[in-house]
């Protein structure tokens, strides 16, 4: 008997301790207009962190969480929307996701994708939070459709 194949992206993101809740058809922005904000041209970060910081992963840490609950990112049920961060992760489009851990996000991410890169929206769509490498820095950014 054959088990059951878990897709990458899936797997994924249940070892960065998200409980995923499905997938999110038509709630976030178009997945383009997403990643423009994060990494067009004029992208300004709302924080910098320089990688050769001593501490840099728990910079990023606290700065992502600081900026996510600001935005609001989080629905009342503590529900986001994300890109499963890894190749091809766009196709998949935006999965609906819950973090029981409430902490250390990109380094969850990174631990488990090999980077801290990835972008979440609020469920509504309006609001968005990503962790970015940008050069030698780590990249906190923040946009409002």
């Amino acid at each position: 008997m054959k088990e059951r194949q878990v897709p990458d992206w899936l797997e994924v993101l249940e070892r960065c301790g998200l409980e995923v809740a499905g997938k999110a058809e038509q709630d976030g922005p178009p997945v383009d207009s997403a990643i423009y904000a994060v990494n067009g041209f004029e992208v300004e970060p709302a924080v910098a962190i320089p990688a050769s910081s001593p501490h840099a992963a728990d910079e990023l840490d606290e700065a992502w969480h600081h900026r996510a609950s600001q935005a609001p990112l989080y629905g009342e049920n503590g529900e986001f929307l994300i890109l499963p961060p890894v190749s091809g992760g766009s196709e998949v489009g935006w999965v609906r996701v819950k973090d029981p851990v409430g902490r250390n996000l990109p380094s969850r991410i990174a631990g488990a994708a090999g980077s801290p890169e990835f972008v979440a929206v609020s469920p509504d769509g309006r609001h968005l939070c990503a962790a970015s490498v940008e050069d030698d820095d780590y990249w906190v950014v923040v946009h409002e459709f």
